[in-house]
């Protein structure tokens, strides 16, 4: 590489100028290339470079037609652009008036307004005086760029690249989220349109070294490599700067070795590195994702081992009984306990565990889930000898809301089909202000919040503190001792309308 430079520095300078061209261009492109990233819209882009063969025949025509001069680089730059944002308005417009999705409408719209250039071209009236070389304007000529091209390059980097350091914050903000942009002022719609712009002046900028088609993959490729090798937005577009302008240069070296078309091997360049990015990248990459996997230990290993730990009689487990009763490959298993001790729910000490406080809460949870989930199947129907096994694939999906709503819908029942005693909704009396006094249990000591309209005549106010017995009638009736000793008893509905805030609970943590 480096005798090729000093090749190129001593015999061969015209090739200095198309070198300065693309490193500017790669650049520039592969800095808004992060925001199209970002936002999701790699297809508007492409369909904005389309657009551009329209833009630059209005262009020519409008030149020629309306001023009797041929089209110059300016007159060339603002038609691209022009037509790069009414490409995205008539996007929104079809988008927003009808029901056609956006990729829908991306599709119609870009190869419609393409389609325009290129019958213009073709027409015998219009085409003497349109001179594009389509060929070189399909698959780019970096290698015939010219003061024009060189112009073109600088002034939009001049233009861009200041932009994006002004309106950074602008920029991120409208990529990660518009909803609350547009919540503190920003005005979106007006960021939108100038990543339009700026993405339409690269693209222009761009067709030389590319062609119409490629110029797509010097502006996605490198910000979509970045993406994979950083979190942080201002790394990445630093990153996908670096990227581009590397693969512009290897991909033009690779190019001139191989006697082939620059612009291709530069899009071939970029897309090398994007696989191997793709594979290797130290965190979003393959390997790591195969590596996160192998080391991965199933949330339901985990979850038998604290239930296993749970139900022994002694305090510390050995860790050979712990084996005997989960039912999941020995590795698997010793994976789960070292990963439970390291969330801290377990303690191991000589070959032994025991739960810890976190730990004992954790487990009860998921005790009580597949107690409950016992009980709603035996309610459903289920054969006896099914419950447990069906109700161990249950317990897993022990979201909160459902085992909740499962247990106000059984009357919240105080044992399994088992006998088995049912542990309390300790979660709900940690994490809530107030709650239902249907999930009072023996020994449970309360203060009366309000009274809904179910349980009003039954003697209980808002500020009485009430106390609770033992249920009766089959764990339909609840019996709650006030203060001054008189006993109200409730029916679940009624229960469930009485809020109260626990003062004691008389049950392990």
């Amino acid at each position: 590489m480096m005798e090729w430079l000093t090749e190129i520095h001593q015999g061969q300078g015209h090739l200095i100028k198309p070198l300065i061209v693309g490193t500017l261009v790669s650049l520039v492109c592969s800095i808004v290339g992060c925001f199209i990233i970002l936002r999701r819209l790699s297809f508007l882009s492409d369909a904005i470079a389309h657009a551009m063969l329209a833009g630059v025949v209005g262009g020519y025509l409008l030149m020629k037609l309306a001023f009797g001069v041929e089209a110059h680089v300016g007159a060339m730059l603002l038609g691209a652009l022009l037509a790069g944002v009414i490409t995205v308005a008539l996007v929104s417009f079809v988008t927003g008036a009808s029901r056609i999705k956006q990729d829908t409408a991306i599709g119609i719209m870009y190869t419609g307004i393409f389609a325009i250039g290129a019958f213009a071209i073709s027409m015998k009236a219009l085409g003497k005086h349109i001179h594009i070389d389509i060929y070189h304007f399909i698959v780019g000529s970096v290698i015939t760029v010219g003061n024009p091209e060189l112009w073109i390059a600088g002034i939009v980097a001049a233009i861009v690249i200041p932009l994006v350091i002004m309106f950074y914050r602008e920029l991120q903000l409208t990529s990660f989220d518009p909803v609350m942009a547009a919540s503190i002022g920003m005005p979106v719609l007006a960021v939108d349109y100038m990543l339009t712009g700026m993405t339409s002046l690269v693209v222009v900028s761009g067709v030389r070294i590319a062609g119409v088609i490629l110029v797509v993959a010097l502006i996605i490729t490198p910000a979509a490599s970045a993406y994979l090798l950083f979190d942080k937005l201002s790394r990445m577009i630093v990153a996908s700067a670096a990227i581009g302008v590397g693969c512009f240069w290897g991909g033009f070296w690779l190019a001139r070795v191989a006697g082939a078309s620059p612009g291709p091997a530069i899009v071939i360049t970029g897309t090398g590195f994007f696989m191997l990015t793709l594979v290797f990248a130290p965190h979003y990459g393959l390997l790591a994702d195969w590596r996160r996997r192998l080391h991965a230990v199933p949330q339901e290993i985990k979850e038998d081992v604290l239930g296993s730990v749970l139900r022994s009689d002694e305090e510390w487990v050995p860790l050979t009984q712990v084996m005997r009763n989960v039912s999941s490959p020995r590795p698997l298993v010793r994976s789960a306990i070292g990963s439970l001790i390291r969330q801290d729910l377990l303690d191991q000490e000589n070959g032994k565990v025991k739960l810890t406080m976190q730990g004992r809460r954790e487990a009860r949870r998921l005790l009580r889930a597949h107690r409950i989930w016992e009980t709603y199947l035996d309610h459903m129907g289920t054969p006896a000898r099914e419950l447990h096994g069906q109700a161990h694939k249950l317990e897993h999906l022990n979201d909160e809301r459902t085992i909740d709503y499962l247990d106000d819908k059984l009357g919240h029942p105080l044992t399994d089909p088992h006998g088995s005693e049912i542990p309390e909704d300790f979660v709900d009396f940690e994490e809530l202000e107030e709650v239902r006094a249907s999930l009072l249990r023996k020994g449970n000591r309360a203060e009366v919040i309000r009274i809904e309209e179910a349980a009003r005549g039954s003697g209980l106010h808002a500020g009485m503190t009430v106390s609770t017995e033992p249920r009766s009638s089959d764990g339909q009736t609840w019996t709650l001792v006030t203060d001054d000793g008189r006993q109200v008893q409730l029916a679940h509905h009624q229960a469930d309308a009485v809020f109260v805030k626990l003062i004691q609970v008389d049950q392990k943590p």
